[in-house]
């Protein structure tokens, strides 16, 4: 089986994108996701990472927020026990000032450096990207909920199936989350299952965050597994 066939098309776009194209139905995107591979320290020491959204309000809407739980157990833990869990919720960040021009050297640079992003910008199409803003619903802000509302962070999606429905075993997304006073930038790879994604399909993906260069590329590079209790699909999670 291809990659192509089993998961798609595999696209990921470079988190300084202006707009990326992605046609995200946020509302399929809701629900469990596993979290398969990463290159956050955090998870080294843990297992059965899983990440739920619930929205709050309607895409449609201009204020769009959804729930985010994230729950896992350490390694420690026996696969039947209660899993930790962090609560928050994730608010759309509105899309760049479009009075700046989209394709400025701060835009094509952006805060990783990434090289792929086009050196210029054709006054059509910066017009077109601009009209299209509202459609790149990709970066959030999350602020934890409880004890955690002082801690916020920033994340955004990468790149996704063009069905990432909880229904479709194949799916598959890639984060970005940003560094922030006590964690380091970070990528993760969700899966819609326990038992994963196929390991072509992983590599791929591995191999496309390596091909957006600067600092996304050498995050790449430290991809490892996240454990996951029965790993065969007969998991406890």
């Amino acid at each position: 089986m291809t990659v192509e066939s089993a998961a798609g098309e595999i696209v990921l776009h470079p988190p300084d994108a202006h707009n990326p194209p992605i046609d995200l139905d946020l509302e399929k995107f809701m629900g469990k996701w596993y979290v398969i591979h990463s290159t956050l320290p955090l998870w080294k020491s843990r297992k059965d990472v899983t990440i739920t959204y619930a929205l709050k309000t309607s895409p449609s809407e201009e204020t769009v927020k959804f729930d985010d739980i994230v729950e896992y157990r350490s390694k420690s833990d026996p696969p039947t026990s209660s899993r930790s869990r962090v609560v928050g919720i994730d608010t759309l960040i509105s899309s760049p000032d479009t009075n700046a021009p989209p394709a400025s050297s701060a835009a094509r640079s952006g805060p990783l450096g990434g090289s792929d992003a086009p050196s210029t910008g054709s006054a059509p199409a910066d017009a077109a990207a601009a009209t299209s803003n509202k459609s790149a619903q990709t970066r959030y802000k999350w602020r934890g909920k409880g004890w955690l509302v002082i801690a916020s962070s920033r994340w955004q999606l990468l790149g996704c199936s063009a069905d990432p429905s909880p229904e479709n075993a194949a799916a598959w997304a890639v984060t970005y989350f940003e560094k922030t006073l006590f964690t380091p930038a970070g990528l993760d790879i969700y899966s819609r299952t326990a038992a994963g994604l196929p390991a072509d399909v992983v590599a791929e993906i591995v191999e496309k965050a390596k091909g957006l260069g600067g600092d996304v590329a050498k995050l790449a590079e430290g991809f490892f597994e996240v454990e996951r209790s029965g790993v065969d699909g007969k998991g406890t999670i």
